[in-house]
């Protein structure tokens, strides 16, 4: 079985290597682009089974074409492949719908191997770097544990995880999956109990108080 794959990088000798290493195994390079309008142009011109797409484009945010593309082509899985190991980057993909998250130092095998593990349709890997930093952002706080500076609710507690990790309202709606009215109350409520200045301040203070361990 072969899949047709779209690559989105905006450095040219990436698209090559990449296209180069996809074409020797069951993979068809159906397109590869350097910007974000181009790779919409392309999945809806041809039939593409999977996006490898890079965090950073020459025409804006891999990121925003991720939403983008989760919004006009649903059944598309979308892998970031990136050169960022940065838990924002990683806790907003996983929030908008990514089906995984790689690095651009890993083995071409397992770039690879995971990629036809995606294309087959399952999830990402229990241990992948989605997964974990998935499990921390749905973990249910442990309120008990919270420095007693910090009266929130469970749920409170977990609307400031997603803070500490820089996702926007939006983001922490699609996460949860509970509406941005509701994520705007919990942030209001959440910077009111810690006496933070703004989501910037509350950030810090919960990172300093093991929230997110």
């Amino acid at each position: 079985m072969s899949w047709n794959v779209l690559i989105v990088d905006d450095h040219e000798v990436a698209r090559v290597g990449l296209s180069w290493i996809l074409s020797k195994h069951p993979f068809q390079v159906t397109g590869s682009v350097p910007t974000a309008a181009e790779a919409l142009k392309c999945l809806d011109e041809n039939s593409v089974d999977l996006v490898l797409l890079d965090i950073r484009l020459s025409d804006g945010s891999g990121l925003k074409l991720l939403e983008q593309i989760r919004k006009s082509h649903p059944a598309v899985p979308v892998v970031v492949f990136s050169a960022y190991e940065n838990p924002t980057y990683i806790a907003r993909a996983a929030a908008l719908g990514a089906a995984d998250y790689l690095l651009k130092n890993i083995p071409s095998k397992t770039l690879l191997d995971t990629l036809q593990h995606i294309a087959m349709g399952n999830t990402a890997d229990d241990q992948s770097l989605l997964c974990l930093i998935q499990k921390t952002m749905q973990e249910t706080v442990d309120v008990r544990i919270l420095p007693s500076d910090f009266p929130l609710t469970a749920r409170e507690a977990q609307v400031l995880r997603h803070i500490a990790l820089g996702l926007s309202n939006k983001e922490i709606a699609k996460s949860l999956c509970i509406s941005i009215e509701t994520v705007k109350e919990h942030v209001q409520h959440v910077l009111r109990k810690i006496n933070a200045a703004d989501r910037t301040d509350a950030a810090v203070r919960a990172i300093k108080s093991g929230i997110m361990a």
